[in-house]
């Protein structure tokens, strides 16, 4: 860790003011930026010995140094005290200490450099810091003070005036009650004031949405031309999906070289960006080779169909195509992960199978889709009763 640089600067400006003083900062230096802290002390320039950074020809100039002296150590001790604390402390932080006291330092500052600091991937990253946008555009400026249950409340209504689905509320509510925890844990927040105490996030079951064989081939038997010949790409990639399970995040970071041939089959071969987990998916005997087919259509430039754009965009894309495919469902890129996992399951797959095809460590992930091992008992006895 690097210890701030203080100096005391005489007339940063180079401006006087009516009376042909000017101020006395002290400059903090910290990873080439810097931050400048008021003294209130005004000097005239011959007051001033610039090489010595000390108050001369004034009639309380050893008073004076001794206060600025004494400023410099109070800043000294601030930042130390913060790093006692485990707090990472900026130039940002250390200005909002000294300018609002302590525990009026921000709460949303401090959140930020909690994520930036943290060992989470870069979408996980990105995803905590949508919700403190959020939490910003809230309410502005909010201070380890203004965390109480009444906050917690109020941001959870605010979230749901926002048109938000529940569980997405509650992801973002699990998010602030983890950096609430970490300021606790960091003494920045008093425990006995815990905003959570009396506070239960809320979710509701969600069913996964998902392709039926009738709906899969639509989109399969689509063909777009003139004004809608864009959206090539995109539906290639999303059906590709459909067969190999893999998600959008993994899907873009996919090459020619995650393609190998094993006994002169194909392949995929990938390293799960979410789980950290090896997946290796035998594509020739995924729905009849279908991927394998598709990607013949991208021979000498494969990267192509890699490179799409981002979640959201490619999602709005899909909304159209599934209104050209006649599909009324809300189909988004990753109805292609549970399109495959539930056509799988639903053709008598084993669930485990399905668990390392699509890459989940644990077997409770897979079982979301055991309403469909369900329907497929229902109807095999229906067909195969004797009557």
């Amino acid at each position: 860790m690097k210890k701030i640089i203080y100096n005391l600067v005489y007339n940063r400006k180079k401006c006087l003011n009516r009376r042909g003083m000017a101020l006395v900062q002290v400059e903090a230096y910290l990873h080439r930026r810097k931050k400048y802290f008021s003294t209130r002390v005004y000097l005239k320039p011959d007051q001033w010995d610039a090489r010595r950074a000390e108050v001369r020809n004034h009639p309380h100039a050893s008073t004076l140094n001794r206060m600025l002296g004494e400023f410099v150590i109070t800043l000294e001790q601030k930042e130390l005290e913060l790093w006692k604390q485990g707090y990472h402390c900026s130039l940002e932080v250390l200005k909002e200490v000294m300018t609002k006291g302590h525990h009026a330092a921000s709460f949303l500052l401090f959140c930020r450099q909690e994520v930036e600091r943290s060992a989470c991937k870069e979408s996980t990253k990105r995803n905590h810091l949508s919700t403190l946008a959020l939490l910003h555009d809230f309410r502005k400026g909010v201070t380890f003070a203004d965390i109480t249950y009444e906050l917690v409340v109020d941001f959870e209504h605010f979230l749901l005036g926002r048109g938000l689905h529940i569980n997405t509320v509650a992801k973002h509510m699990k998010h602030l009650k983890r950096y609430v925890n970490s300021a606790i844990s960091r003494g920045l927040l008093d425990a006995n004031r815990y905003a959570f105490r009396q506070y239960r996030i809320k979710t509701a079951m969600h069913r996964h949405t998902h392709l039926l064989p009738e709906e899969l081939k639509r989109f399969e038997q689509l063909n777009l031309e003139d004004r809608y010949v864009h959206l090539q790409q995109t539906l290639d990639a999303f059906l590709f999906c459909c067969y190999a399970g893999t998600r959008y995040s993994d899907f873009v970071r996919l090459s020619a070289g995650n393609f190998v041939r094993v006994q002169q089959r194909v392949w995929l071969v990938y390293t799960a960006l979410k789980t950290g987990s090896e997946v290796r998916v035998p594509l020739y005997l995924m729905f009849d080779g279908r991927g394998v087919a598709l990607l013949e259509r991208y021979r000498g430039d494969l990267g192509r169909l890699f490179h799409l754009k981002d979640n959201s965009n490619v999602n709005k894309e899909l909304a159209v195509l599934s209104r050209l495919a006649g599909v009324k469902k809300r189909v988004t890129f990753h109805t292609a992960r549970h399109t495959n996992a539930t056509l799988l399951i639903y053709k008598g797959v084993n669930i485990t199978t399905v668990q390392k095809l699509l890459g989940h460590r644990n077997i409770k992930t897979t079982e979301v889709y055991a309403h469909i091992i369900d329907r497929t008992l229902v109807a095999d006895l229906k067909k195969n009763t004797y009557r």
